[in-house]
């Protein structure tokens, strides 16, 4: 709900200029990559419950002092120690120890199909709450949604999942055998994969805001465009459920995926001034990325060590969150440059990268 208002309602923060506002949106990531690691070791050391509640706390903290704050600075310091509670890597390890392997995708798009609706809903809903209550408002609740997560994390799971394997090694023996999960042959494809495929989705999300104005659509119904797309990629990823069911050949799968993402890249890039093949373009590309969303981490889960989920998971989260930094700024500098034709371009060439990657023998 922040990102679709946080540039233009800061500005009334003392001390605010372009420089702060985008430090107080970028930080989040920062923070997010800093952490994942010892909150995903954490995870594997005391269990995923602690950390979770540890995680929303400090979430809840942070939007707290953003919401009490009338100071750029104080929105910087809480958006930061929202992201120091780095926990999507705990809580996809606990999902997956949670469930049965054969289940595993079914988990991963239930998240997936989950992240569609509400992105959807935090487009429509965030800017409501914030010209009825301010930005100070919108913060507020989303402390309420955290506390509410916090809840819900000590009601509804276990103190520590019955399928998972607790690592018994002390912390520093845990930080020296991260090295063999870094330089695992199959986990480290992967993990470039993914941070290829994110810097794709904000290359992606810087151009395509522009290309779709350039194609008549004012900014204002943008979110029934993202809605509509979102709706269509989740039918199509519970459609392939029952494809995966038939047909357990996941890892060929993700390839084709990769695929698609490349072949989707290429139909934007050309059809920059025709709709419906560009808005097809739009679609094949979120349809793809969001079952890759779906099969990645089942993958990658499949290959960790099984005292080392939560880690391994975790330096996936960091790929993820460094494609979406890396992507999100030489976007920008392509988009100053020379507009959407340059960024899309620059997508297609790391689509391509991405393939070439996940083909590679080990």
């Amino acid at each position: 709900m922040i990102l679709p208002v946080l540039t233009v309602h800061a500005t009334s923060l003392q001390g605010a200029n372009g420089y702060l506002i985008g430090t107080a949106i970028g930080i989040y990531g920062l923070m997010q990559i800093i952490f994942q690691l010892p909150f995903g070791l954490m995870s594997d050391k005391i269990g995923y419950k602690p950390v979770i509640i540890v995680g929303l706390l400090l979430f809840a903290l942070g939007s707290e002092i953003a919401a009490t704050s009338n100071n750029i600075w104080g929105l910087i310091i809480g958006r930061a120690l929202q992201g120091s509670g780095a926990i999507s890597s705990s809580l996809i390890a606990l999902l997956l120890a949670s469930v049965q392997t054969q289940h595993h995708i079914k988990a991963m798009a239930s998240v997936g199909i989950s992240f569609g609706i509400t992105f959807a809903i935090s487009m429509v809903f965030g800017p409501i709450i914030t010209d009825m209550f301010g930005l100070h408002g919108l913060f507020h609740s989303i402390t309420i949604l955290a506390v509410l997560a916090m809840i819900l994390t000590h009601i509804v799971i276990m103190p520590i999942s019955l399928h998972a394997i607790k690592n018994h090694e002390n912390l520093f023996i845990m930080f020296n055998n991260i090295k063999r999960i870094l330089i695992h042959s199959r986990l480290k494809k992967l993990y470039i994969s993914i941070f290829f495929i994110h810097a794709i989705l904000m290359l992606n999300f810087i151009a395509l805001p522009k290309a779709i104005i350039n194609l008549g659509y004012p900014l204002s119904i943008h979110w029934k465009i993202y809605s509509i797309i979102m709706m269509i990629s989740a039918i199509a990823v519970l459609a392939c459920i029952v494809y995966f069911k038939a047909k357990d050949h996941i890892e060929k799968i993700l390839i084709s995926c990769i695929n698609i993402l490349f072949i989707s890249e290429l139909i934007m890039l050309i059809n920059t001034y025709s709709v419906k093949s560009f808005l097809f373009g739009m679609q094949l590309f979120f349809i793809a990325f969001s079952l890759i969303e779906t099969i990645l981490p089942t993958i990658i889960n499949k290959e960790s060590p099984n005292t080392y989920k939560g880690a391994t998971i975790s330096i996936y989260s960091i790929a993820q969150f460094l494609g979406v930094g890396c992507g999100g700024f030489v976007g920008g500098v392509l988009l100053e440059i020379q507009g959407v034709w340059l960024v899309l371009f620059f997508a297609l060439i790391v689509s391509l990268l991405c393939i070439v990657t996940i083909n590679t023998q080990h």
